[in-house]
């Protein structure tokens, strides 16, 4: 939960309690614990962009029960293949399963996506409605809405627990410092990048990592099987 920052006026009457509010900002991660900046700069640690916290804002974040670990504090905006418009917290309320990868892929993120699709071959069917499994591009630019709804048809990953998001580069930037994922552009088609499948909590909390391709994925499964219970 964020720290609510009043600060008084130095003329205030304390018998009659008015105070003035200050817009401060914050790591929506945390980073630094309860710290605040008066200046809206990026987060030393994770830099992501800061978010303002006054008291209105404060006080409907906690009444929603986000904790400050959640990726639902995020505040981009992501396209789905559908071409819906969402935030994170739109996922809300599902066991999540995200990966980041990019279309135009022809080495690793092949395998991502045939370790995901292991994954939920696993996973027994009346658990799938309690599951969301997701696919973050790495190259906004590329992956449009419309190639993700391609992409997921050519590799049956189109059904209702199939979700692919296109962002904005510094969300998905922002993103992928959240999940310690490094991706560097190596050529105008081309990134190297990390091999890390994430499962979150129905709350946005990150329960367990999976790194590297065509691993054991039995410790994921569990997990994934123990939170849609």
């Amino acid at each position: 939960m964020m720290l609510l920052i009043v600060v008084t006026s130095c003329n205030s009457d304390k018998s009659k309690g008015s105070q003035e509010e200050v817009a401060v900002y914050q790591c929506p991660m945390q980073c630094e614990g309860d710290k605040t900046y008066t200046e809206n700069v990026t987060c030393p640690i994770c830099k992501m962009d800061l978010k303002q916290v006054d008291a209105q804002v404060k006080k409907s974040e906690a009444s929603d029960e986000i904790s400050g670990e959640s990726i639902f504090n995020l505040t981009s905006k992501w396209n789905t293949e559908e071409g819906k418009e969402i935030q994170l917290e739109d996922l809300k309320g599902k066991t999540l399963v995200m990966v980041m990868i990019y279309t135009s892929c022809k080495a690793a993120c092949p395998r991502l996506v045939a370790d995901m699709r292991n994954i939920e071959a696993k996973i027994p069917k009346e658990r799938l409605q309690n599951l969301n499994f997701v696919l973050v591009s790495i190259d906004p630019t590329v992956d449009t809405p419309k190639r993700l709804k391609d992409f997921a048809i050519e590799n049956v990953m189109d059904d209702e627990h199939w979700t692919f998001l296109q962002g904005t580069e510094s969300g998905v930037r922002e993103f992928a410092n959240v999940l310690s994922v490094k991706y560097k552009e190596i050529s105008p088609i081309d990134f190297s990048h990390s091999n890390i499948i994430s499962v979150f909590n129905s709350e946005g909390e990150l329960i367990h990592q999976q790194e590297g391709l065509g691993v054991d994925n039995k410790e994921t499964v569990e997990a994934i099987i123990q939170l849609t219970q």
